[in-house]
């Protein structure tokens, strides 16, 4: 999912969940994972999940990239996200599990438009205009808005090293555009950009949303919902606006990127994470979300051709390290 699963301040691209009430074993959907043949090499199989988790979430960008040149992006979005969301909602539902009552439909509500509406899905409209590369690192640094806010409502006080991740991370996206300053005259590129840092705005609204909102409901049933929501209503805005294509006239191209995307994205990495998080320690975990972009970077310019030079290389890592300055002191302050 252009991006995954949050948790402890994990900077990824999935929305944060988190349960009091029940344990990541006791969730059914943890077995749905390849892993859950118990013995030796446990910890084995956790790293093993976490690479699977560190390439396919990296990938997602280069696969966004290649499906919205054949479709309309929002389409190939809302598509995306139903398919993933039937598969989750199915799977509980053929558990037995309750459907949610009352007011816990407000979080999730709430998320489907933060999360999936606006980020998700203008993450996944920004790679139609900028490299799938530019668009992972941008992704990345939505810690450094978490901590913007903080200071806006007076509920963190900036560190000395907050302040030098936040200079870092600013640093490297000056860098990595200094390779695209002649693009800055195409109105499209300037829109992706724009787009692509709305997206990491408001994950990172949802994510303080959800630090505020008690697990009432099994957050990954939660996730299931979120997903078909958004995507029911994304797909009823497209054919409402005209501008979607028919099913029948959708390339095979895109019908790739979504099977990959459903597949690999959703489900298999998802259900990864869950095994790496039951079994490694989080901070270990959380290496994913600076590797996926470095991911994103080298697949885009080995496998579509994007470009790929020492200023590019150079700003991406001073980016993450930034990032990674940033999100270790804010989550040691909270």
């Amino acid at each position: 999912m252009n991006n995954d699963t949050r948790n402890a301040h994990l900077p990824t691209d999935e929305p944060e969940l988190h349960s009091d009430a029940q344990s990541w074993q006791e969730l059914p959907v943890g077995r749905l994972h390849p892993f859950s043949l118990r013995g030796r090499g446990q910890r084995t199989k956790a790293l093993f999940a976490l690479v699977l988790v560190c390439f396919f979430w990296g990938t997602t960008w280069v696969a966004s990239r290649q499906g919205v040149k054949y479709m309309p992006a929002l389409q190939l979005a809302g598509i995306r996200q139903v398919l993933a969301g039937l598969c989750f909602v199915g799977f509980f539902v053929a558990k037995g599990v309750s459907w949610p009552k009352g007011r816990q439909w407000g979080p999730i509500l709430v998320l489907s438009f933060l999360n999936f509406m606006l980020s998700n899905a203008l993450s996944t409209w920004g790679v139609r205009y900028i490299p799938a590369g530019l668009g992972s690192v941008i992704g990345a640094i939505y810690p450094i808005w978490l901590v913007i806010i903080a200071l806006a409502l007076r509920t963190s006080k900036l560190s000395a090293k907050t302040a030098l991740g936040m200079a870092l991370g600013f640093t490297g996206i000056c860098i990595i555009f200094y390779e695209h300053l002649h693009e800055f005259l195409d109105p499209d590129f300037r829109f992706g950009i724009a787009i692509s840092f709305l997206s990491t705005w408001s994950w990172a609204f949802g994510t303080l949303y959800t630090k505020k909102q008690a697990a009432q409901f099994n957050p990954y049933f939660s996730l299931g919902l979120q997903f078909l929501i958004s995507g029911v209503v994304l797909l009823t805005g497209m054919w409402l606006s005209g501008k979607s294509v028919p099913v029948s006239e959708i390339p095979w191209r895109s019908w790739a990127a979504i099977g990959y995307l459903v597949t690999f994205g959703s489900i298999i990495a998802f259900a990864a994470f869950l095994y790496a998080l039951q079994h490694l320690p989080t901070a270990q975990v959380s290496l994913y979300a600076y590797i996926n972009p470095v991911v994103a970077v080298l697949l885009g310019a080995l496998l579509i051709d994007e470009p790929l030079s020492l200023f590019i290389g150079v700003g991406t890592l001073v980016t993450l390290y930034g990032v990674y300055l940033v999100n270790r002191s804010f989550s040691k302050e909270k």
